[in-house]
């Protein structure tokens, strides 16, 4: 019959060796748990019965004999068992063997208890030091991971300050891409300016439709803002380039920071929990789990490359910045002045052509002056002419009808010398009149052309003066200022 007791605080998986006559020292005892099977926890659910403790009661018990020295009694002397007393009253042990065994049990008692209590003394300095063991251990580990929580907000706050840092390089570096776009647009409009008045100019008549000046400015201003727009548009590429790597150096940043914010908030936990904290479990072989991928070095290491990336991409984020102005600054300047040169041309140009024209303008009105007047002394020798071939009329009818005077009367007197000689004297001046009236048209067909060549010109002069003034210098007057050029507005 085995023999059921109440279950033990603990359960050792080998059986519990029998107690000692005598007790170990104390460092013999602490080294016999050294290889003991570590605590487990589903020992509660699992019965603990002390068969090894309980069997020996099962058997009957023997006594020994009285002394060495009585080897008691052969077989055949032995009395046979006869049911001398009444009732069968039998005696098996004499008092001595009573006394003695109680002795016995007297001095296995104390003997018993004296190795309980020292017993109970090493378990006793073993719990305390596996208390102190414990509180050491569990302060080592707390005291780390405060450290640990330190790292992490001393490496958070450098993340942080690098993060702002980039996001404000970043944003200032947008607000200059915005410039550079603005700028590169409103370059736009002066070329198409310039490339206009060049077609404009083209439409000009005759002489003026010459390579003065102005078009050699023209051509110039073309060029530099198309290198302008090239060195702008290269700009601006490197501005995207570097966009993309602050954005990268930015997502590592955020990125890692999010991670220390998560460390951080899962070591600032473990370093609360206590032992009378809520939520703590036993997870059974998470000590033989190494799911680590870094070493105290290589974190801070990965952390410290992450900011020198970032610091990196700001620096040179801020020396592109400085270029870009410089550059928006040296082709606003270089454009500017080459609209003045060209603006300066066309304004000598117009004030050459407005004299021309007032020359030309003064020549017609002279050559119209002279025209009239040649018309009115043309008129006056028609006139002239008219009168002398009356005379001539007169003249020769006189000597017509004197020649019909009879015989001797056919007299050369005086008369008729004069006759002829009023003849003569009016063919010579009416050829004289002749010549000058062809002369006189002569000159007013010359001074008919020069004033038609005066018209035409003073009509080019028009045009040229009406194309530079008018739709060129009225099309430059709308040029961007220096504030749009940079890209300011």
């Amino acid at each position: 019959m085995e023999l059921y007791g109440y279950p033990l605080k603990a359960k050792f998986n080998q059986p519990r060796p029998p107690p000692p006559k005598v007790l170990p020292a104390t460092s013999t005892m602490s080294a016999s748990y050294k290889h003991r099977i570590p605590y487990h926890p589903e020992s509660f659910s699992m019965p603990w019965m002390p068969n090894s403790y309980y069997k020996a009661a099962a058997l009957n018990p023997t006594l020994s004999p009285l002394s060495e020295s009585f080897p008691g009694l052969p077989p055949t002397k032995m009395v046979p068992f006869i049911s001398e007393r009444p009732n069968g009253v039998f005696s098996r042990h004499t008092l001595d063997d009573w006394h003695r065994s109680n002795m016995t049990n007297y001095k296995e008692s104390e003997t018993t208890r004296h190795n309980a209590e020292r017993l109970r003394a090493d378990l006793n300095r073993t719990i305390k030091d596996v208390y102190q063991q414990a509180k050491r251990s569990q302060g080592e580990s707390t005291k780390n991971l405060g450290e640990r929580v330190n790292d992490i907000e001393y490496w958070k706050s450098e993340l942080c300050i690098e993060l702002d840092a980039m996001i404000r390089e970043t944003n200032s570096l947008a607000d200059m891409q915005k410039r550079l776009e603005r700028a590169l647009a409103d370059t736009e409009g002066p070329f198409q300016v310039a490339h206009k008045c060049l077609l404009h100019r083209e439409k000009r008549m005759g002489i003026d439709l010459v390579n003065d000046d102005v078009e050699k400015q023209l051509i110039t201003e073309i060029k530099i803002i198309r290198s302008c727009r090239e060195r702008l548009q290269q700009c601006l590429d490197t501005v995207n380039s570097q966009l993309m790597c602050n954005k990268e150096a930015r997502q590592e940043l955020e990125k890692d920071l999010a991670d220390k914010q998560m460390g951080h908030h899962i070591d600032s936990k473990c370093y609360q929990l206590k032992n009378s904290s809520r939520g703590i479990h036993y997870f059974k072989g998470v000590e033989r789990i190494d799911a680590t991928v870094s070493v105290p070095e290589t974190w801070a290491r990965f952390t410290d490359n992450n900011i020198f990336r970032s610091q990196s991409a700001r620096a040179a984020s801020a020396k592109l910045r400085a270029s870009t102005e410089s550059l928006l600054m040296g082709t606003a300047d270089e454009m500017w002045r080459q609209f003045s040169k060209v603006n300066d041309a066309f304004t000598s140009r117009i004030t050459e052509i407005a004299n021309a024209k007032s020359k030309i303008q003064t020549h017609l009105a002279k050559t119209r002056q002279e025209i009239f007047q040649i018309e009115t002394k043309i008129q006056v020798i028609q006139k002239t002419i008219r009168d002398k071939e009356v005379q001539l009329k007169v003249a020769q009818t006189r000597l017509d009808e004197r020649t019909r005077r009879p015989n001797v009367e056919l007299c050369r007197d005086a008369a008729q010398i004069r006759l002829v000689q009023e003849v003569n004297e009016i063919n010579e001046t009416l050829r004289n009149l002749h010549q000058c009236l062809r002369a006189s048209e002569d000159m007013l067909q010359m001074l008919v052309r020069s004033k038609g060549v005066l018209e035409h010109d003073l009509v080019v002069k028009n045009n040229s003066l009406f194309i530079d003034q008018e739709r060129c210098m009225g099309m430059r007057k709308s040029y961007p200022s220096t504030v749009q050029i940079l890209g300011y507005v």
